[in-house]
């Protein structure tokens, strides 16, 4: 079994609005709804959960009903980091997949997630137990001189480079085992650290699976923007 683990607990304080940027409507459907439509149309993936904002969860499972997202099985609420929230997705899962099931976890505000993506992380992840979405860098990268900050000598190739998003795929024994052993000891839980992140510094080794430069993460006013010109983008079907 395939089980998707949305994150949605965060406020969206960036974002500058009256309601968590999750739950903005673009084209008369929350932002959210469209994140979620992305898992529901994927014949792999068999459960959504949601890790929700306090007081959103009775709006979303009306959302989820009105928009037909019947591969939704459970909606629980975030802890104080977002480290704490996949983990308690995690946990929540838990209850019902098996250790050798695929845990996807994906940010509720990327709502722009590719059928070929979700097929290849799943690839990735039965052969080598973990994938992350991921994309080379385009741009050339250069470190700040530490005595002069406005300067530089010094540059980091980009073949040695890939950004990583989600979604990102993960066997749910090993996920769980990583969770557990970071949240005991301390390890790769604060600050920015995701998933992935934490992985690394557990000394896990990651597989790199396809990513998108469609799958933008919506933290402005100008992604919604960008966002909404995607979904009204017309797409070449010709190009290879």
């Amino acid at each position: 079994m395939t089980t998707a683990i949305i994150i949605a607990g965060g406020s969206g304080q960036r974002m500058g609005q009256d309601i968590p940027k999750q739950f903005i409507h673009i084209n008369n459907k929350p932002i959210l709804i469209y994140t979620l439509e992305s898992f529901q149309n994927h014949p792999e993936v068999d459960a959504i959960g949601v890790v929700c904002i306090d007081g959103w969860h009775g709006m979303l499972s009306a959302y989820a009903k009105q928009f037909n997202i019947s591969k939704l099985r459970w909606i629980i609420s975030g802890g104080k980091t977002v480290q704490e929230s996949i983990w308690n997705g995690v946990q929540r899962a838990g209850e019902d997949c098996a250790s050798d099931d695929a845990i996807i976890i994906h940010d509720g505000i990327r709502p722009l997630v590719d059928d070929s993506v979700l097929s290849d992380i799943l690839r990735i992840c039965k052969e080598h137990g973990n994938a992350v979405t991921s994309m080379p860098y385009n741009e050339q990268i250069f470190r700040v001189d530490e005595e002069q900050p406005d300067t530089t000598m010094q540059y980091i190739p980009r073949e040695t480079l890939r950004r990583v998003a989600t979604p990102q795929a993960y066997r749910f024994d090993l996920l769980y085992s990583a969770y557990d052993r970071a949240f005991k000891e301390g390890i790769g839980i604060y600050g920015s650290s995701y998933t992935n992140t934490m992985m690394s510094d557990l000394g896990i080794r990651l597989y790199f699976a396809k990513g998108s430069d469609r799958n933008i993460k919506l933290t402005t006013k100008e992604d919604l923007e960008l966002f909404e010109a995607c979904l009204n983008l017309k797409r070449y079907t010709w190009l290879k």
